[in-house]
C-alpha cells in the first residue's frame, strides 16, 4: 500500500449508518491506501473540573469502554482493528500519524467548542482533516432555513420541519469489507473488559449496563431496538415516558445514541417500519418528537457555540441577577443530601447507576437552580460526570433551558416539588427504592 489514512472514531462507535467510515473506505480504495482506525475521546483520562470533580466518572468510562470493545470485535471480524488512545490532548494522535506516515484523517464532525478545537489543533500541525456531519437525524442541507440555521425555539423548528415534510435519510449499510491494516504498524492488544462499578448491575436500575442485554456496544443497541419495537412499546410511549423508573417506560435509546453505537437514522427507520406494519399513533409520533429535540440542540449549538457554556447563555440581558453559587449546596445536591426527598432519591440513583429518567433530570435540575440557588453550569458538569448517555448538545441545551438562559421562550422552568412528587411518586415507591 502506498500510504495510510486514519479513520478517527469519536461519538460514532459503530459500523452501521456511518457516513464518515464509508468515506474513509471509499477514499482508501480510490487511492490505494491502508486504513488505521483510531478511537480517541477527550477527556479519556481523569481531568478535574472547576467544580471539584472529574469530567468523566466511572459509569461513563465503563459504558464507553463496552462500546469500544464491541467496535474492536466488529472491526477485527472484517480483518481490521482499533487503536485506542487515552489522553487529554491530540498529541498522541499526532505522534501516531507521524509514525504511520499519515497525511490525511477522516472523522465525524462534532460542532461543539472543545471538539472543534481538537480538529483545529490537528490541522495546525499539518494534518489534513476531513470532517463529515452525521450525528443528527435530519441533514442540515435538507432543513427549510438558509445555511442550515434554525429557529432558537423548538416549537418553531418542529413546525417548520413538519410543514416542509423533511424526512430523515435512509440509514447506510455497514461496510462488508475494510481496507487492510497498515503493514508498518503492529496491531494493538485486545482490549480487556472494563471493571464495572457496583451500580452497573443493580436490579433497581432502569439501565443496568453491566448485564448482557444492556451493554454499550453496537450489537446490543441493535438488539434492544428490535426488542423494543417487537414488544409494541412505541404505541405506549407518550403515556409512559414520564415514569421515574423501569425498563420499558422509555425507549432507552439515549445511551447508545450518545456513544454512537446506534444512529438516530437507524432508530427512525426501524420506527417507520414499525408504524407501516402496526400503525402510527400519538405514542410513536412522540418518539419522532424526541429525536427532533435531539436534532434541535445540535443545530442550536452549531449556531451559538460557546455562548451555551456561558453563565448568561443565550439570554443576554434577560437573565436575572447572577446567582451566588454555594459549593456546599452543590455537594449536598450531588450526594443526595439536600433534605428534598424526591431530589435526594434521584441523585442517589444517578450517582450509583449513571442513569436517570428524563422527568427526574428536569426535577433535580430545577431544584439545584431554583431551590438551592446553584450555578446551572455546575449541574451540567455533574451530569457530564455521571451520565452514561451524556451528550454535550442535549446536556448543555437542557440545562440552559431549565435555567432560563437557553431556548425556552418562557424564561426557564421551576418545578413545584410537591406537585411533582404527588404526580409521579404519590405512593412513595421510588423514594423508598432509593432511600439508601
Amino acid at each position: 500500500m502506498a500510504g495510510v489514512l486514519i479513520h478517527w472514531f469519536r461519538n460514532d462507535l459503530r459500523l452501521h449508518d456511518n457516513l464518515a467510515l464509508l468515506r474513509s473506505v471509499a477514499h482508501c480504495r480510490r487511492e490505494g491506501l491502508s486504513m488505521l482506525p483510531v478511537a480517541w475521546h477527550s477527556p479519556s483520562v481523569p481531568v478535574d473540573t472547576r467544580w471539584g470533580f472529574d469530567r468523566v466518572g466511572e459509569h461513563r468510562r465503563a459504558f464507553r469502554h463496552q462500546a469500544l470493545i464491541g467496535l474492536t470485535e466488529r472491526l477485527r471480524g472484517l480483518g481490521s482493528d482499533l487503536w485506542v488512545l487515552h489522553d487529554t490532548t491530540p498529541g498522541p494522535l499526532l505522534e501516531l500519524a507521524r509514525r504511520a506516515g499519515v497525511a490525511r484523517l477522516v472523522t465525524e464532525a462534532i460542532e461543539a467548542p472543545e471538539e472543534l478545537t481538537e480538529v483545529r489543533a490537528l490541522q495546525t500541525e499539518g494534518l489534513r482533516v476531513d470532517t463529515v456531519w452525521q450525528s443528527s437525524l435530519l441533514a442540515p442541507d435538507d432543513l427549510p432555513w438558509p445555511d442550515g440555521r434554525v429557529p432558537d425555539v423548538f416549537t418553531a423548528f418542529r413546525q417548520g420541519v413538519e410543514r416542509a415534510q423533511v424526512q430523515a435519510p435512509d440509514p447506510l449499510t455497514a461496510p462488508a469489507q475494510l481496507p487492510p491494516w497498515p503493514e508498518n504498524l503492529e496491531r494493538p492488544a485486545a482490549p480487556a473488559p472494563p471493571p464495572l462499578p457496583e451500580g452497573a448491575t443493580d436490579e433497581r436500575s432502569s439501565f443496568p449496563y453491566g448485564t448482557p442485554v444492556w451493554r454499550g456496544d453496537e450489537l446490543s443497541a441493535l438488539d434492544h431496538l428490535r426488542r423494543y419495537l417487537a414488544a409494541g412499546h412505541p404505541h405506549r410511549y407518550k403515556a409512559t415516558r414520564n415514569a421515574l423508573s423501569g425498563r420499558d417506560f422509555a425507549s432507552h435509546w439515549s445511551p447508545w445514541l450518545a456513544v454512537g453505537a446506534l444512529s438516530a437514522r437507524q432508530a427512525m427507520a426501524a420506527l417507520r417500519a414499525f408504524e407501516d406494519e402496526r400503525g402510527a399513533n400519538e405514542g410513536s409520533y412522540w418518539l419522532w418528537f424526541e429525536l427532533l429535540w435531539r436534532d434541535h440542540f445540535r443545530f442550536v449549538m452549531r449556531q451559538h457555540g460557546a455562548r451555551l457554556f456561558a453563565e448568561r447563555g443565550l439570554s443576554g440581558d434577560r437573565m436575572p441577577q447572577a446567582r451566588q453559587h454555594d459549593p456546599r449546596a452543590l455537594e449536598r445536591w450531588c450526594e443526595g443530601r439536600t433534605g428534598l426527598p424526591l431530589v435526594d432519591a434521584a441523585m442517589r440513583e444517578l450517582q450509583h447507576t449513571g442513569y436517570l429518567s428524563n422527568r427526574l433530570r428536569q426535577i433535580v435540575a430545577s431544584a439545584l437552580i431554583h431551590e438551592l440557588n446553584g450555578d446551572w453550569r455546575a449541574g451540567a458538569a455533574w451530569f457530564e460526570h455521571c451520565l452514561i448517555d451524556f451528550d454535550v448538545h442535549s446536556n448543555q441545551g437542557n440545562w440552559a433551558y431549565i435555567a432560563g438562559v437557553g431556548t425556552d421562550p418562557r424564561g426557564g422552568r421551576r418545578f413545584n416539588l410537591d406537585k411533582q412528587t404527588q404526580d409521579h411518586d404519590s405512593d412513595g415507591s421510588y423514594r423508598r427504592r432509593w432511600s439508601a
